[in-house]
């Protein structure tokens, strides 16, 4: 599959898209905006993305997480937009579900967190800042990797749609077009079988049984060929 995607997203606010390397940034923005108008409670502006151990990635989530909320709704939120396929154990390393998010987060603070402790997706959440005021809901998506450029490995011409779990990463073609597909699975028997899975934005794509999550699914699609 093809390296160095690039990650862009849209703002929940202003609708504008950044780089992955400024949203978080401009959301502050907002955010601050909002806090000098009112005083409510606490909130915190939280990125999610593939933990640094294993390299970058082009995946993140900037969330906007009420003080009130508690790491089991985060653990919950996650799952159902990147993550559930079989019902797997998942945990925060050090610190326990119960928790709410002001007795835990504190600006600059990193906590790492895993899914499936067999085939696992690595995550590491990191506290960009606080707010006085309290978020709209627990927690609220404030932005998101566009869907990646991830094109057909065969054709070259026409976004991927399905990718084989056994060739990915493997093999120069591991990503294919509908048509193109249909190629693969003449010449590998595990794709025919059992391997084809759907390309979605997500870092566990291709990984266990996942097809996709149930939040924000208009952009856990694949990439639209806008040229």
């Amino acid at each position: 599959m093809q390296e160095k995607q690039k990650s862009e997203g849209k703002c929940f606010f202003c609708g504008k898209t950044f780089a992955k390397a400024g949203i978080n940034r401009n959301l502050a923005t907002h955010l601050l905006e909002m806090a000098e108008k009112e005083k409510t409670g606490k909130s915190f502006l939280v990125k999610v993305e593939t933990c640094k151990r294993w390299g970058s990635s082009p995946y993140f989530l900037s969330l906007w997480i009420d003080g009130e909320a508690t790491m089991k709704n985060l653990d919950k939120f996650l799952r159902e937009i990147w993550l559930e396929c079989c019902g797997h154990l998942s945990k925060f390393h050090g610190v326990g579900m119960a928790k709410k998010a002001q007795d835990v987060f504190e600006k600059g603070l990193q906590i790492d967190y895993e899914y499936d402790f067999g085939s696992s997706t690595d995550l590491t959440v990191t506290v960009i800042d606080e707010y006085p005021i309290k978020a709209d809901k627990k927690i609220v998506l404030l932005s998101r990797n566009e869907p990646l450029e991830i094109m057909c490995a065969i054709c070259k011409k026409n976004p991927a749609t399905q990718i084989c779990a056994v060739c990915l990463g493997y093999e120069e073609e591991d990503v294919f077009c509908d048509k193109c597909a249909e190629k693969h699975a003449k010449k590998c028997e595990d794709f025919a079988d059992y391997a084809s899975m759907p390309v979605v934005n997500s870092p566990r794509m291709g990984v266990c049984g996942y097809e996709g999550g149930i939040i924000d699914t208009e952009r856990d699609g694949v990439y639209v060929n806008k040229k």
